[in-house]
């Protein structure tokens, strides 16, 4: 849904620092991964279940290269369509060498709007072909989901809390230029278990639901899988908590689940 998707964009303001997020290969994923997150409205202390999402990768090819493919499908639960109903699709498809994406589909239904863009990338050309245009690119561009796996293959090992580890990405047919900030290594307490944990914090842009800044809290799995456990954030009433709730095919043992 909405809310599961934006948690994860990591629209933030500009940085000239280096560009890790180039010549990373991947180590955490593998064809076959299926991961369920489930989002919860909180007010007044009360956890209510908004929506879920589910996010699949399997290995292919396009254009005779091998991809993953790289699905994330939410919806809002049948009570919240009454409110704010979403069904949405995000897709993209990342070259295994290079863990950049070569194609990134948005089919989204959000509150009665519908928005689609289907966008390929040519990384030699530092173009992005959309519905709506050709566009110039940044190297080592990232889409919505792609940066979300690519994320994930970081050595958060390098940097020290504090540190702000930047890369860029094409939404929308803007380039955004992002960064997150490591905030260290702390246990997190979700509602599928009790986790040893990375944190990070997205600076987001201000937008209709979430505030701008740093408000937004984010944990992945101190094992290396880097899953992402559990997101948070305010919001302009209430909060929103995105929890882990099921996986399968994880790349190694989820060694950080310390009770459940």
């Amino acid at each position: 849904m909405k809310a599961i998707i934006s948690l994860l964009l990591l629209l933030i303001t500009s940085t000239q620092q280096e560009q890790p997020f180039c010549g990373i290969h991947n180590k955490a994923f593998k064809d076959g991964e299926e991961v369920t997150m489930r989002v919860y409205y909180t007010t007044l202390g009360l956890y209510v279940g908004a929506g879920e999402a589910k996010f699949t990768t399997t290995l292919e090819k396009y254009n005779g290269v091998p991809v993953y493919h790289c699905v994330g499908v939410g919806n809002t639960y049948s009570f919240f369509d009454n409110f704010y109903k979403v069904r949405d699709r995000y897709e993209t498809y990342i070259d295994t060498a290079t863990m950049l994406p070569v194609k990134f589909i948005r089919n989204v239904y959000e509150g009665g709007s519908k928005i689609y863009n289907n966008v390929t990338f040519n990384h030699e050309a530092g173009t992005a072909v959309s519905t709506h245009g050709l566009f110039k690119v940044t190297s080592c561009i990232q889409d919505v989901i792609s940066s979300v796996y690519y994320a994930r293959n970081i050595d958060f090992n390098r940097y020290k809390p504090g540190d702000k580890i930047p890369f860029d990405m094409f939404l929308d047919d803007e380039i955004y230029h992002l960064y997150l900030r490591y905030e260290g290594k702390e246990n997190v307490k979700t509602k599928y278990g009790k986790f040893r944990a990375i944190k990070f914090k997205p600076l987001l842009i201000k937008g209709t639901i979430f505030q701008g800044g740093e408000n937004m809290n984010v944990w992945v799995s101190d094992d290396a899988n880097h899953l992402l456990l559990r997101a948070e954030s305010p919001i302009s009433v209430g909060s929103i908590k995105v929890d882990m709730m099921g996986y399968k095919n994880l790349r190694y043992p989820l060694t950080s689940l310390i009770k459940r």
